[in-house]
């Protein structure tokens, strides 16, 4: 595979996880939501925390992904 081919695929991974991220995020908080309101707090503030988190590396990701010149259309 040349470098070319390389960053192309890159690209594209890059894309896919930022979304994928994206979508576990929201489920992460809406699962918290649900814990919370069963009592479990302690348990519902750590699954709040981890899609803080996820959303996070979807940040440096999609740095990476600009770095590298965008998405690829």
């Amino acid at each position: 595979m040349s470098s070319e081919d390389t960053l192309a695929k890159v690209r594209i991974l890059l894309d896919h996880w930022i979304g994928h991220n994206q979508e576990h995020s929201k489920e992460f908080r809406e699962w918290a939501d649900k814990v919370k309101a069963l009592g479990e707090a302690g348990a519902g503030d750590d699954m709040a925390q981890a899609a803080q988190e996820m959303e996070k590396a979807g940040e440096y990701l999609s740095q990476a992904l600009e770095k590298l010149g965008g998405r690829e259309d």
